[in-house]
């Protein structure tokens, strides 16, 4: 079969993930292996599986990290609680939370300081979410995933109330899930800035214009990646096939079938490494010209915490 390929740019890493890796790459350097990091530090296997390799030790809970050693927190973030744990175990905590994800840690904090209850947009059991939630008093947050869970809320009048958002959501879904949230409460407040991610609407407005010319979209990206998984959703939406695949290696060849035109991007905590084996591949199987499809220029930087910032 031939076929040619559109790249959509930008695509994989952002800020935030090249950020996390950096954390953890230069805590190695300075403090030595093993440096412990509670949940994987991005949701990416390839990117798991080399700092493993380099000393890093990855737990789910932090009474899996020795006393005194030092901990590395995701880029997702965590709960005040996980703060308080690791200071009464005399654990050394570095901080790779995404500022992004700090920034709504600080609005839903703020919010509820001045008497709002929160409504958090995002999806159950996801770490990031877990993190949100856990930044205020039990009872002072209540999550919603669809405009179905919107219709079935009920407070008292009179309530003061705002909503905060994961930052990794579909922006089409969350602004019906907000609009659902303003005609049931016209009084609710908003961020003051959009919590979704430039990286998370960037890689969306990508697949939209990808979608309106190749018939297939393949995305590289983890199954428990919320903004990879929201890629492929974007491009079914719009009408292409889409398949959402970790490596190369699990690209199925009839996925192509009656393809003329491929669109290849990557969630942000995909590497360009497993990019452009993508790309080796597809030419194995009949690519001709690969060409790029820019929507937008990325240049967002955010510092090292204190901890690792040159001394």
């Amino acid at each position: 079969m031939a076929f040619d390929v559109v790249l959509a740019e930008p695509r994989g890493f952002c800020a935030g993930v090249d950020r996390a890796i950096d954390i953890v790459e230069r805590a190695l350097e300075r403090f030595g292996a093993p440096i412990y990091v509670r949940h994987e530090i991005v949701h990416n296997r390839h990117v798991v599986e080399q700092l493993k390799e380099k000393g890093a030790v990855f737990v789910e809970e932090l009474r899996d990290v020795p006393e005194g050693a030092v901990v590395i927190f995701s880029a997702h973030g965590v709960s005040r609680k996980v703060v308080d744990e690791a200071a009464s175990r005399r654990l050394r905590p570095i901080d790779a939370t995404c500022p992004l994800v700090t920034k709504v840690h600080r609005e839903a904090g703020s919010m509820v300081r001045e008497g709002h209850h929160i409504v958090l947009i995002g999806h159950a059991g996801h770490p990031e979410v877990e993190g949100t939630l856990g930044q205020v008093q039990p009872g002072s947050m209540t999550l919603v995933e669809t405009v179905e869970d919107v219709e079935r809320l009920s407070f008292p009048p009179g309530l003061r109330m705002a909503y905060v958002t994961q930052t990794t959501l579909s922006m089409d879904d969350t602004a019906r899930i907000v609009d659902a949230l303003r005609r049931k409460f016209p009084h609710i407040e908003g961020p003051r800035q959009e919590d979704i991610c430039y990286a998370t609407q960037n890689r969306q407005n990508a697949v939209k214009r990808l979608a309106e010319e190749c018939a297939v979209i393949l995305v590289l990206g983890a199954p428990n990646s919320s903004n990879s998984n929201r890629l492929v959703e974007v491009a079914i939406k719009c009408g292409s096939r889409s398949y959402l695949l970790q490596t190369a290696r699990d690209l199925d060849p009839a996925w192509l079938e009656g393809a003329g035109t491929v669109g290849v991007t990557a969630g942000a905590s995909a590497p360009e490494q497993l990019v452009q084996e993508l790309l080796e591949r597809l030419r194995e199987l009949g690519a001709g010209r690969v060409r790029p499809l820019r929507v937008a220029e990325e240049r967002v930087q955010f510092s090292l915490p204190p901890e690792l910032s040159a001394p």
